[in-house]
């Protein structure tokens, strides 16, 4: 059977089979067969493929790998635990965004202890005029959702104020090439802060306030799963999101 997902990401990436089987040190005609044959490659091959063109080797190759790896890999992916998100350090959050090249994304109902420091939405401006892509997700403070939230965690429409305020916050950044804030109608159960292939994920317990809630530190390592499962659903709510008018 044929691998349409690696035929796709070629064309996706628009990489040629020539270019592809020079660029892992392969003649075409093996890059060939592990497309119309479907053959798996050795692991080192599927890493080297996954790593040029960018994308997950149990996704390109979803029967190579037992059970057993994917967990392996994906647990090698948590890099730490912080019990509470008060007690991440706050060099923690500039890091993960400083180093960021290609990506930031923030996926939050409020996320005020962000937008309410200055030095982190200049280093959001700064990173997209330096062709970061910078995407902010904040909850619709009109929303069910959000008063759902609000009655959660005690502070009912405390909630749609702090989102207010954020927007507020967010207003010197608003309108900038590369900075895009939309806001969501849905029900998080996580926050998540992304710097390209690192996470941030805060997670969210009844009747808890998100800081002092646990947070999570991953990141990406090839044939583990969990960064992208929490990047895939950072997707799904950005496609149903509504832009704020800057």
């Amino acid at each position: 059977m044929a691998n349409e997902r690696l035929r796709a990401a070629l064309l996706e990436r628009g990489v040629s089979i020539a270019e592809l089987a020079t660029a892992i040190e392969v003649d075409p005609k093996t890059v060939e067969r592990w497309i119309t044959k479907g053959r798996a490659p050795y692991r080192k091959h599927r890493y080297a493929v996954a790593t040029h063109l960018g994308m997950d080797e149990s996704y390109l190759w979803p029967e190579a790998l037992t059970r057993e790896q994917v967990a392996s890999a994906s647990e090698s992916e948590i890099v730490t635990v912080y019990p509470h998100r008060w007690a991440v350090p706050r060099d923690a959050w500039g890091r993960l965004f400083a180093q960021a090249q290609n990506e930031i994304g923030i996926l939050v109902y409020s996320g005020l202890f962000l937008a309410d420091d200055a030095g982190i939405v200049r280093m959001l401006a700064e990173k997209a005029a330096a062709g970061v892509r910078v995407r902010i997700l904040l909850g619709d403070p009109d929303s069910p959702q959000v008063a759902q939230r609000g009655a959660d965690e005690g502070v009912d429409d405390g909630m749609a104020a702090r989102i207010r305020n954020a927007l507020v916050l967010y207003r010197p950044i608003r309108g900038l090439d590369g900075v895009e804030i939309r806001l969501h109608p849905t029900v998080l159960y996580n926050s998540i802060y992304r710097g390209d292939d690192q996470l941030l994920v805060n997670t969210h317990v009844y009747g808890v306030p998100a800081g002092n809630a646990p947070v999570l530190h991953l990141r990406k390592v090839l044939g583990g799963d969990m960064v992208t499962t929490y990047v895939d659903s950072f997707e799904r709510v950005w496609e149903q999101a509504a832009p704020v008018e800057s």
